[in-house]
């Protein structure tokens, strides 16, 4: 590569590709890592006061795994509703160009 030449030019499909993916992976890590925390500690509260050791702990981390399945499929389908197309460049026929020969 020549350190001279100018960079290639930037796909603005890649640009928008990118930033939605990391956007998509942070909210879906976020939200089933708060889900699986959130469902542990409920789990062992609610066994601590019902006096019932792993029950609810195992059954709300079980009971996480499906949820959190359906809001990723949520959450990636209104990032794919959300992605909008760049407008596209209309190219204007130069002078002399599209017109038949006489």
């Amino acid at each position: 590569m020549n350190p001279n030449s100018s960079p290639p030019p930037k796909n603005p499909w890649m640009l928008v590709f990118s930033s939605k993916t990391l956007t998509v992976g942070g909210e879906v890590g976020c939200l089933t890592l708060l889900m699986v925390i959130g469902s542990v500690f409920a789990g062992i509260w609610f066994d601590r006061i019902l006096e019932t050791r792993p029950l609810f702990t195992i059954g709300l981390v079980l009971l996480s795994a499906p949820i959190s399945l359906i809001l990723t499929y949520w959450i990636a389908m209104r990032a794919v509703r959300d992605i909008k197309t760049p407008p596209r460049k209309r190219q204007i026929p130069e002078e002399g160009e599209g017109e038949a020969d006489q």
